[in-house]
């Protein structure tokens, strides 16, 4: 039996089968709505509102019973105060009838302030696009070769020994009819045309893309000039359906036809930036010859169109992993026919694409010197160079350091907290969110004016070390209560610290938070620490962080939560979106694009899953270094409390 479903704010009807959740409905209908588990009931994100009534608006009467009883879970997280009253869980809810929902505000994707800026590249301009405008001679009785003879030949003044493709043969006699015997080749790989275009406009363009578990960075570049004319950013809108990479390859495994849907969304996704960019510079779709990807394995596999499911299980085997292309039709992304759709090659197992594109921007800094690439993500990816070797291995961090586990985590959004500061005496916290440069703390008369959503990554990092470095938790990361009585709270048997009092919405930090950061930074650090002992790496000459995460956060505070072994915050540098500027090196220039696929089959791959020690060295990298050792009160800590104290007054 068929049920309607119409979802506010949004004004989405959508048709329901009986027993179907909403959250499902939700899904298939492209309604906003949060879910960081993909629909398993256990992130809570996906809260709705209900209530029955007559709806003449909606054409509905809608019932008590329209939909199903609580479950054991929304008990459970309305009890814990995580379910707000009067509110269900989309994802357990089942359509019994006709509904009217509501997706609250907290429940719908924040537009995020994604930041994959290019950090640019020096790399001399040689694209495998290449355009000659060229006249032809006009035609004798008695000298009278084919057009497309013609056409070669005029190719050979520049140096090129071309063939000709049918599209330009097809296209070739009525073009020089119309423009006096003049026309632009466009040239593929110095040997191919690929199509011939009347005598203007004499440019052509490249994409190259960044396809991450949360975001795509699109850059495009004039191929006959290098210049970068337009750069965009937007969500990842598989989102929805899991946060993290295992969600989605789970969300494939448990829906038919899950991979045919998780690849028409990025696809579709990246056609719609690629539309964007020619609306804003005015452009044909035949202008768009190149396409450069890159992407972690679930995400290349995905664009690719193939099932990721071997990526969910050891072995953990790649359909393919050496450099990749094929015709643009195939992929449906509004650019030239004659286009070509290219990904870097992979390393193995979970290092991607995105890690190739990264060390191929750092090829010259790694070689012959003692240097640690880490791409922080929900799959952090590690290559280190050390002794004229180069080991790459990933490791499951998880989404806590992008808020994603995290009790008032969110993404980079205005308001969101990204920098913190704790004072070590009296324990007081002060913030400042994206949006603003002012340093805020409850104390303010005003701060319930202030707009704070919770606290991004970035701001993760640092509330933790902070708390360590003020004796706020130990070690182990437990919560030291009696070091600050007045600002923590007792939840059942465990404690939250108050970041935030304000009368309505306070925001607190968790015990379950303290460990969500610890079993991710302990992952990072085991997988740093496997590479160290693999190449008998004693220190490192430069630590560089990757990706739009690692341009965000303050090499010291890398430094004091120990994510890096050994790592001082001198060494550590950020060089931003290294993924997407490896694409567009090889892009830009067809010897960059050569020289990553001769120097990946040099990277040897660690396991993480398999390496025994593994667990060792998780275990150990779950402390915090600058944080007291025991939980007792009044004991002193290890951590820097005078250089906290130097550097609140600084930034106060």
């Amino acid at each position: 039996m068929a049920h309607k479903v119409i979802f506010t704010p949004s004004g989405i009807r959508a048709t329901a089968q009986e027993g179907q959740s909403v959250y499902d409905v939700a899904l298939a209908s492209g309604v906003d709505i949060l879910s960081i588990c993909g629909g398993k009931g256990l992130c809570r994100r996906c809260q709705i509102e209900f209530e029955p009534g007559d709806y003449p608006k909606f054409g509905v009467k809608v019932e008590e019973g329209n939909l199903s009883g609580w479950t054991d879970s929304e008990e459970k997280a309305a009890k814990r105060g995580d379910l707000k009253p009067g509110r269900r869980l989309a994802c357990r809810a089942q359509v019994l009838g006709d509904v009217v929902v509501e997706v609250p505000g907290d429940a719908r994707h924040q537009v995020s302030s994604i930041s994959k800026d290019s950090t640019g590249f020096e790399t001399e301009l040689d694209p495998a696009i290449k355009l000659f405008m060229v006249k032809l001679p006009v035609p004798e009785l008695d000298d009278n070769p084919s057009d497309g003879d013609a056409l070669i030949e005029a190719l050979r003044q520049f140096g090129v020994e071309t063939r000709l493709e049918l599209r330009p043969l097809t296209k070739l006699q009525p073009i020089l009819a119309q423009n006096e015997r003049e026309l632009i080749a466009v040239v593929r790989d110095d040997v191919s045309v690929i199509d011939v275009w009347p005598p203007a406009p004499f440019d052509a363009y490249g994409a190259a893309i960044d396809i991450g578990s949360t975001s795509i960075a699109l850059y495009l570049y004039d191929l006959t000039n290098g210049a970068l004319v337009h750069q965009a950013s937007a969500m990842n809108p598989q989102i929805r359906y899991g946060e993290d990479l295992m969600s989605r390859v789970s969300y494939v495994m448990m829906n038919k036809g899950g991979e045919e849907k998780l690849t028409a969304e990025i696809r579709t996704a990246i056609a719609g930036m690629l539309e964007d960019a020619r609306a804003k510079l005015e452009l044909g779709p035949n202008q768009i010859l190149e396409v450069v990807l890159v992407g972690n394995p679930i995400m290349h596999h995905l664009f690719l169109g193939i099932n990721p499911v071997e990526l969910g299980q050891a072995p953990f085997t790649l359909a393919v992993k050496d450099w990749f292309e094929a015709p643009a039709p195939l992929f449906n992304l509004g650019i030239s026919e004659t286009a070509r759709i290219q990904m870097l090659p992979l390393v193995g197992g979970h290092v991607g694409a995105d890690t190739t594109g990264a060390y191929l921007t750092q090829l010259d800094t790694m070689t012959g010197r003692s240097v640690l690439l880490v791409d922080i993500g929900t799959n952090a990816e590690i290559v280190l160079s050390h002794g004229g070797r180069v080991a790459a291995c990933s490791s499951p961090t998880g989404p806590a350091f992008e808020g994603a586990e995290i009790s008032a985590g969110v993404r980079a959004t205005p308001g969101a907290i990204e920098r913190v500061r704790i004072d070590p005496v009296t324990k007081q916290p002060r913030f400042k969110v994206i949006g603003s440069d002012e340093w805020l703390s409850d104390d303010q008369p005003d701060i319930a004016t202030k707009r704070v959503v919770g606290i991004c990554g970035s701001g993760i990092f640092e509330v933790m070390v902070e708390l360590a470095s003020a004796g706020l938790i130990d070690a182990g990361g437990l919560f030291r209560p009696g070091e600050a009585p007045h600002r923590f709270i007792q939840e059942g048997a465990s404690w939250k610290y108050l970041l935030l009092d304000r009368p309505e919405n306070p925001l607190y930090v968790k015990q379950t938070d303290v460990r969500a950061v610890q079993l991710a930074k302990a992952a990072l650090a085991a997988g740093v620490q496997l590479l160290v002992d693999f190449l008998g790496c004693g220190a490192f000459d430069e630590v560089l962080l990757a990706g739009a995460f690692g341009t965000h956060l303050d090499s010291q505070y890398v430094a004091d939560i120990g994510i890096i072994p050994n790592a001082s915050a001198a060494q550590i540098r950020s060089i931003g979106n290294a993924a997407g500027m490896g694409a567009a090196m090889a892009l830009y220039n067809r010897a960059e694009k050569a020289r990553i696929i001769e120097a990946v089959k040099h990277i040897i791959k660690v396991e993480t899953a398999t390496e025994p020690k593994f667990q060792e060295y998780f275990v150990a990298a779950m402390k915090f270094p600058t944080a007291p050792e025991t939980q007792g009160d009044g004991v002193t800590g290890r951590g820097r409390r005078s250089r906290m104290r130097e550097r609140s007054s600084q930034e106060g």
